[in-house]
């Protein structure tokens, strides 16, 4: 890594590209390459955008489950997000992988929504104000159209009591000084967030089968120490599909952050202040005069509206390719390029705010008393061994 990366749950810092490349090695992971594509392809016949263009760059077993998948043998999908402010654009990245492979391999889906994790961790202080968070943002969740037949969504707090059961032998299989070489924890750490750990590698264990989590590659170290003990407790081992992470309006690897409205779109911000923020803080890969920009071109790689709709926004890939020509020969400018992003993010927030009202009025459905949200409130762990 560089010397001032870090990558753990609760802090993140990517300097370039190449640090990607050093937590595939440090944490033992594999590189999504042409062959699993292919391989991923095979049964859903074509790629989500995000696999495409490989934000989603590692994985960890993906490709033994689909060979246990070929056979016969269904998985499960799990994922979520601890609340702690405004969800942005980039909150949304593992939800709709996720939502994705749901709709092809005809998958369950839990969804974690730990209300306690910042709060033991200290980035937030306001405990009730999270609480009520989390349910605004299972709504958002709700809204990108997952089965509610097929998913749950759950909250720490009102599911504990289920989660405590597996917690218990979870927690007697981890010992302090396997997680504090594995998540840094220091003295200053609180016990409510070494417990945690157990927390979230608890639904991994939801079904009998492998569990596939998409994440951040940040979330990684959980289900590394899930691997070592679901043998253990008689289940299968986690597999991860881990993405990189989304720049903020900033420049590169700049970090979005809910709490600095100038680094980031909220999933709740209308086309006009969408348009207002990148206009005015999105770092440009175009140069400093128009007249310049004609002559030299702009730097698509370095462009943060560009990098958006390489990630998520535009997935036509000749009209991406159309794009990137113009704007590295200049006949595109800055703020034509910045006018078109804001159109496209637009145009995608724009189907969640329509769900909204749907997810509100159907939220029940995910919570409680949907097909798998009511085999749920009734699940309890069961140790194989």
């Amino acid at each position: 890594m560089s010397k001032k990366s870090k990558v753990t749950p609760w802090e993140v810092e990517i300097k370039d590209e190449n640090d990607y490349e050093r937590l595939i090695e440090l944490f033992g992971v594999s590189k999504i390459d042409d062959n699993l594509l292919e391989k991923i392809k095979k049964h859903t016949n074509d790629l989500h955008i995000l696999l495409k263009r490989k934000f989603f760059y590692a994985h960890r077993d993906f490709d033994k489950v689909l060979d246990s998948f070929e056979k016969g043998e269904k998985f499960f999908l799990y994922t979520g997000r601890a609340p702690s402010g405004k969800m942005h654009i980039g909150h949304l990245i593992p939800f709709i992988l996720t939502k994705w492979l749901q709709e092809k391999f005809d998958a369950n889906v839990y969804i974690q929504l730990p209300d306690e994790e910042k709060f033991w961790a200290k980035k937030v202080n306001d405990y009730e104000k999270i609480k009520e968070l989390a349910y605004y943002e299972a709504k958002i969740i709700a809204s990108l159209g997952f089965d509610p037949n097929k998913t749950f969504i759950f909250i720490n707090s009102e599911y504990i009591k289920n989660l405590y059961s597996a917690a218990i032998y979870v927690a007697r299989n981890i010992n302090f000084s396997t997680a504090k070489a594995v998540f840094g924890f220091t003295g200053e750490t609180t016990i409510g967030l070494i417990f945690y750990v157990s927390l979230q590698i608890v639904p991994t264990f939801f079904e009998n089968s492998y569990p596939v989590i998409p994440c951040g590659i940040d979330q990684d170290p959980y289900f590394r120490l899930q691997r070592d003990i679901a043998e253990k407790l008689g289940y299968k081992k986690a597999s991860t599909i881990l993405s990189k992470f989304v720049w903020g309006l900033k420049g590169p690897y700049t970090k979005m952050s809910a709490s600095d409205p100038s680094t980031t779109i909220l999933i709740d911000d209308d086309f006009e202040t969408i348009k207002q923020k990148i206009m005015k803080y999105a770092f440009s890969g175009g140069q400093p005069t128009l007249e310049l920009h004609k002559k030299l071109g702009g730097n698509p790689d370095i462009d943060v509206c560009f990098f958006w709709l390489r990630v998520l926004f535009e997935e036509n890939d000749k009209k991406l390719k159309e794009l990137e020509e113009s704007y590295r020969n200049g006949t595109l400018t800055t703020g034509e390029l910045k006018e078109y992003t804001a159109l496209k993010i637009n145009e995608f927030l724009e189907k969640i705010r329509k769900n909204m009202k749907w997810a509100e009025n159907n939220l029940h459905k995910f919570m409680y008393d949907g097909k798998l949200a009511s085999e749920m409130w009734n699940w309890k762990f069961e140790p194989k061994v």
